[in-house]
């Protein structure tokens, strides 16, 4: 499974894709950030970041996008400029086809370093063992978009299971019931 992790953000957004299946060992195949001049207008850094994110779909053609899950933070005006770049890494995978995935950061912490509170430092210096790199990729907008693919390829075989339960319960339950018919006893003729 190869998998584009985004770590959006209108300044710095960060984008790593790695490679595996769980329970074996990950291969980064690319990290970086896209970057916009934080003094341009809205729309251009929008647009340049959908081409930075278009250029990423190009070059590695994952299968899956993994985007971090806006949470509310106490900066309206942060989660509105990280929003926004979720929405076009969204939009980007949407209109080619690609599943995207929405992950906490808690989420994505806890399937890293085993605690949903870890900081960032940890979390890179995770990233950096799970994928067997030299040192922690830099800045942690990168370390943050390669642990966002990591935790969406130890996640999404269970999580398919659970969807895939969900869908054969709602199925079931759309099914028409044909009602049983009462077994009528069998009554013996004398001979």
């Amino acid at each position: 499974m190869r998998v584009l992790g985004v770590d959006p953000g209108l300044t710095r957004c960060g984008v790593g894709v790695v490679e595996g299946v769980a329970g074996r060992p990950l291969t980064m195949l690319g990290v970086g950030v896209v970057r916009t001049p934080a003094d341009a207008e809205l729309g251009h850094r929008l647009v340049a970041i959908e081409r930075g994110i278009e250029e990423w779909l190009d070059e590695h053609r994952p299968e899956f996008v993994a985007v971090e899950r806006v949470f509310s933070q106490h900066n309206v005006r942060t989660v509105m400029g990280t929003a926004q770049a979720s929405a076009v890494a969204m939009l980007c995978a949407s209109r080619r086809g690609i599943p995207v995935a929405l992950h906490t950061p808690s989420e994505v912490k806890a399937a890293v370093t085993g605690s949903g509170r870890a900081d960032k430092s940890q979390v890179g210096t995770m990233v950096t063992r799970l994928l067997r790199l030299d040192a922690p990729p830099k800045p942690a907008d990168a370390a943050d978009a390669l642990a966002l693919a990591i935790c969406h390829i130890w996640r999404a075989p269970a999580v398919n299971r659970l969807q895939q339960a969900h869908a054969a319960v709602a199925a079931a339950a759309r099914t028409p019931r044909v009602p049983r018919t009462p077994a009528v006893p069998v009554r013996k003729v004398p001979r």
